[in-house]
């Protein structure tokens, strides 16, 4: 497992949203920029951490 999401830092969901949606963001830009592996890394990183931090999150 790459990102822990039950650990503390994640706590708060603007940290959990923001974890998934700067690189997300990022990967929009490389794709508009032309890199269209960098974006697939970012995007994919961006999607691991959706999954990661809303689905596979137990609820406190």
């Amino acid at each position: 497992m790459l990102v822990d999401p039950n650990a503390p830092f994640f706590r708060h969901l603007w940290v959990r949203v923001l974890c998934v949606v700067l690189p997300l963001a990022w990967a929009g830009m490389e794709l508009a920029n032309g890199s269209p592996f960098w974006a697939i890394l970012f995007g994919a990183a961006g999607v691991y951490l959706a999954v990661a931090l809303f689905v596979w999150r137990r609820p406190e």
